[in-house]
């Protein structure tokens, strides 16, 4: 009889410590003794402008009223169709070298690194009018990121590397991308491994708190690694949900019954 009481103990505390609960599920919960009916989220952050980085890869285009005098200026095959944006880029676009600069065709070496896109084209801009155009030329240039490429691992459905063609990506949006969080994903520690220029730097972001839409980290920036760390019921082996621990731990008593009965022959 006081076995029987003490597995039933064992199986109730294995089944409360394993579940996972609804509050590690969800997502940009609020605050409910804060929360006021009806009212609107005021988001305080916008993102701020993407600064240019060692090894990121630009796309300059550069457009006149007469196309053949700026051709030696855009060196992108536009005729490869079946290539994607990336790949175009990869082969014939701008890419940072260690002291911070490209090298465009005739103008030559411009330092980009930490300049924003629109910098970067009015700096293109300023030197081709300066140098080989007049203001008649009516230029019109162009600078992009070939999309934002991410990697997302760990407890994920889809892990690996996208890219998203958008200036602006959330870190939801790139979750869902890769098919979510699993059910023992930690929502609560979602870590961020991003480049900066000093090196890369590791960050972290709450993602069941609402205040995670006014965190710097909630925009994903080109070649951040995306780490989802498993919940602590996920060592523990003994199932997802109740079901799952229940069926578990019965599974378990099982076969010590049966090794016990068999002993005991």
């Amino acid at each position: 009889m006081i076995i029987r009481h003490l597995v039933l103990l064992v199986l109730m505390i294995c089944t409360l410590n394993s579940c996972v609960s609804k509050k590690q599920l969800t997502y940009l919960q609020e605050d409910r003794e804060s929360k006021v009916e009806d009212s609107l989220l005021t988001i305080k952050r916008t993102p701020p402008p993407y600064r240019i980085k060692v090894n990121d890869l630009l796309s300059i285009r550069v457009k006149a009223l007469d196309q053949e005098l700026v051709g030696m200026f855009n060196p992108i095959d536009e005729s490869n169709s079946e290539a994607t944006t990336e790949e175009k880029v990869y082969f014939d676009g701008f890419k940072v070298d260690r002291k911070g600069e490209i090298r465009i065709p005739t103008i030559g070496k411009i330092k980009v690194i930490g300049l924003t896109l629109d910098e970067i084209r009015l700096k293109i801009k300023k030197k081709l009018l300066d140098d080989y155009f007049k203001k008649q030329a009516n230029l019109f240039v162009t600078v992009k990121l070939p999309g934002i490429r991410y990697t997302v691992t760990g407890e994920i459905a889809n892990p690996g590397s996208y890219i998203y063609y958008k200036e602006n990506v959330t870190i939801m949006e790139a979750l869902a991308n890769a098919g979510d969080i699993s059910t023992v994903g930690d929502r609560k520690d979602v870590t961020i491994i991003r480049n900066y220029p000093d090196g890369k730097k590791v960050r972290h972001i709450d993602l069941t708190k609402i205040n995670a839409l006014d965190s710097p980290y909630y925009y994903v920036q080109p070649n951040d690694l995306i780490i989802i760390n498993p919940l602590p019921q996920k060592s523990l082996g003994l199932g997802e949900d109740a079901f799952g621990t229940i069926t578990a731990v019965a599974s378990l008593l099982t076969s010590i019954t049966l090794l016990v009965w068999r002993i005991n022959r």
